[in-house]
């Protein structure tokens, strides 16, 4: 009888074991209307998934027209618009892609904060804390949320569409891009957006307008979409989702 309960001890202890194992998401697409602004994003766990930056070096569209294109030729799930780009092509900021560093740091607000990944470290920061090593980097701005609250001064009158990518301070992610509306209105929105287990800690402002272009495959759960408009131009450089 007592050889019975230690068993019966035993088997209950290991199913508390499995069921506190945490299940770790997979990459989905979601959608928000909030105010009249419509966000669709990307959320996936940065334990599961990377982001890799592509970089043309010959200048927008030279090697791939859209975000689709870009995701598509290294079987990616999805892929949003990255970097700004001076209009003779070259990067607005510092781009790092697969550790071949491009372009220079840009000081003015479109340069003020960055993405990084390294060796399973990937976080997004003010371009004052310059990581000392990065395999993928984009370096774009404003920051629209820092410490989960909304960056004061930014523009409130100019709309247009947006990316973004956002973090919540642990390993849950966002790409993301919205129907137009203003910088000031988007951080506001963010404030109160749920990612992963909390809400978002840190978001960064991509290139805009006409250059926003996010892809979600037919892997991507409620996948696949296409968010580009139809007058988009070709841009410089993409952020493509990836499997670890």
């Amino acid at each position: 009888m007592k050889f019975l309960a230690l068993c019966t001890l035993a088997f209950f202890s290991s199913l508390d074991g499995f069921a506190a194992e945490e299940i770790i998401p997979q990459p989905a697409l979601r959608s928000w209307n909030r105010e009249g602004v419509t966000i669709h994003a990307v959320t996936f766990d940065s334990r599961s998934h990377q982001l890799r930056v592509l970089d043309q070096p010959k200048g927008p569209g030279s090697t791939w027209l859209s975000a689709q294109e870009a995701c598509q030729s290294v079987n990616g799930l999805a892929a949003l618009n990255a970097g700004y780009f001076t209009p003779q092509g070259k990067p607005l900021g510092v781009v790092m892609s697969d550790g071949v560093k491009r372009g220079s740091s840009h000081g003015s607000s479109l340069g003020s904060g960055l993405w990084f990944e390294h060796q399973g470290h990937t976080a997004i920061s003010r371009r004052e804390r310059w990581p000392a090593r990065a395999q993928q980097l984009i370096q774009a701005g404003p920051m629209l949320i820092e410490h989960a609250k909304s960056v004061t001064g930014l523009d409130a009158t100019k709309t247009s569409a947006r990316s973004f990518i956002a973090w919540n301070g642990r390993h849950s992610w966002m790409m993301a891009r919205t129907s137009p509306c203003s910088l000031a209105k988007l951080s506001q929105l963010l404030t109160a957006l749920p990612l992963g287990e909390g809400n978002i800690q840190s978001a960064l402002n991509l290139d805009g307008g006409t250059s926003s272009d996010l892809y979600a495959g037919p892997k991507v759960i409620h996948g696949p979409t296409v968010q580009r408009a139809i007058w988009n131009k070709p841009v410089r450089n993409f952020l493509v989702l990836q499997k670890r």
